[in-house]
């Protein structure tokens, strides 16, 4: 991990701040128009990945409002610096609201908003707001655990192989639920992880593929930008389960479904509030109920009896119902964490520092 998100993660931790936020105040006024929006991303639009559902979303705010808006994105923007100096470049030139799409950005996200009160922000994946800076992200967990489900079916080793960016609660809480999903149809099955410390980095995402596949995983998974590793199960044979978005475009044979991510619901909802003039700092975390997770098109090869299974439970995660978190639960190295009829707090899955039982390999520090 680099040293900004390790100082981000330990601060937030350390200080019990990886929690969910009030909103925290009207800070807006109706904007003359057209409403200038700026997006930052930190890894290549592209066909698929984390930043391509970004940009789905800005595309869906300049079809829904026309000529009231006019959108401008800068792609390929990494943490600290550059981050900075991107997102003060918005500022400065007139844009009223800045989405800033990468949990690397939260803290030049802030400096620029005490910069530039009036300049409203949205950031994705943080846990800091301010009277003009709002948060957001997705329950990924939800289709994760699904996805795991549909992967312990068709895996005949048991293992699932996992390609991760950063071990920062986002991506720690992703792998448990996709670990709790296989062990829910399979007590035995594992989840082996390999950490590239980047979040789009192709060649990395390949290398750890193809180690993973010479460790009996005969699916892979991934929580980072690229599409590497379904290119890489495809190549081999192997199954596949997508991220961000539907990659069956790079897997057309062994992609069995994707866990996706759908913004464009709350782009359009954050844009309409600023034009308004209701706007105010919000930490919104919507999932399957909210329409902003989902799962891609099932492969023909996955059975209809797995994909009715799959529909029962995401149906009864909606509901309420069912949990990945609940208990009992307990981590890799048994002590339970949840009892039985509890479930893990959202205020807990947001600073969750460890691994459950079924993952294998130790949780780097």
């Amino acid at each position: 991990m680099n040293s900004s998100r390790r100082v981000l993660l330990k601060a937030a931790l350390a200080a019990g701040l990886l929690t969910l936020l009030p909103k925290l105040g009207i800070a807006s006024e109706k904007p003359a128009l057209p409403l200038k929006i700026g997006f930052v991303y930190v890894s290549p639009i592209g066909d698929a990945g984390w930043t391509y559902q970004h940009d789905l979303g800005r595309r869906a705010v300049e079809a829904a409002f026309g000529d009231r808006v006019q959108t401008k994105y800068v792609e390929s923007v990494p943490d600290g610096a550059d981050a900075e100096r991107v997102i003060r470049d918005f500022a400065s030139s007139g844009h009223q609201l800045v989405f800033t799409t990468s949990f690397g950005y939260m803290n030049p996200t802030l400096k620029v908003a005490k910069q530039f009160p009036k300049t409203l922000f949205e950031h994705a994946t943080g846990y800091k707001q301010a009277v003009n800076v709002g948060i957001y992200a997705a329950r990924y967990y939800e289709a994760r655990y699904l996805a795991g489900i549909v992967a312990a079916k068709m895996s005949k080793t048991g293992v699932a192989g996992y390609v991760a960016a950063f071990p920062i609660p986002e991506v720690i809480m992703g792998i448990n639920a996709f670990a709790q999903g296989m062990r829910s149809v399979n007590p035995e099955a594992q989840v082996k992880v390999i950490w590239v410390n980047a979040w789009f980095d192709p060649g990395k995402e390949r290398e750890a593929a193809l180690t993973l596949a010479s460790q009996s995983a005969d699916v892979l998974t991934h929580h980072t930008d690229s599409t590497a590793v379904v290119q890489a199960a495809e190549d081999k044979g192997l199954w596949s389960i997508g991220y961000h978005s539907d990659m069956r475009k790079y897997g057309p044979k062994t992609e069995l479904t994707a866990a996706t991510h759908h913004w464009e619901g709350f782009y359009r909802q954050a844009v309409q509030a600023v034009l308004d003039g209701t706007w105010t700092s919000t930490n919104v975390w919507g999932g399957l109920k909210e329409g902003m997770v989902g799962l891609a098109p099932f492969n023909p090869a996955v059975p209809a009896e797995v994909a009715a299974l799959v529909e029962t439970r995401k149906q009864a995660i909606i509901a309420g119902q069912l949990h990945p978190f609940q208990g009992p639960l307990r981590q890799q190295d048994g002590q339970q964490v949840v009892a039985t009829g509890a479930t893990l707090s959202d205020a807990d899955l947001l600073k969750i520092n460890y691994y459950v039982e079924g993952v294998v390999g130790q949780l780097p520090k």
